[in-house]
């Protein structure tokens, strides 16, 4: 048991800053999402005409699981260091991290 222990305290240890955290309300139903991207894993690299490396691309699609389950695609691209540069989002809008807290619990008390 103290072996699968360590071995799961090195896959948490190493995936720690590898996360990006997206919260998007959608459009329609207006549900608060919280989408994980793992850059370490999830990003399609994106070479430039001469064949270098110009950074990375991740097309998500984000499905709530309360509302009405359309779907919310967010692109997002980052530099070669994997820092996020652009992003673009269909059927929903970004929201920040405090404004995903609110409306989950104000969903929390309709639902409840």
């Amino acid at each position: 048991m103290g072996l699968f222990q360590k071995i799961k305290e090195l896959i948490n240890a190493s995936s720690q800053g590898n996360d990006l955290w997206l919260y998007v309300k959608c459009n329609y139903c207006g549900e608060p999402i919280k989408a994980r991207v793992d850059l370490a894993n999830q990003l399609s690299l994106v070479y430039g005409d001469n064949g270098v490396k110009e950074g990375y691309f991740c097309r998500k699609i984000i499905i709530g699981s309360q509302g009405c389950y359309r779907p919310i695609e967010v692109e997002l691209k980052f530099d070669t260091s994997r820092r996020l540069t652009s992003r673009k989002i269909h059927g929903g809008k970004f929201i920040s991290q405090e404004e995903y807290t609110e409306l989950a619990k104000e969903q929390e008390k309709k639902v409840g």
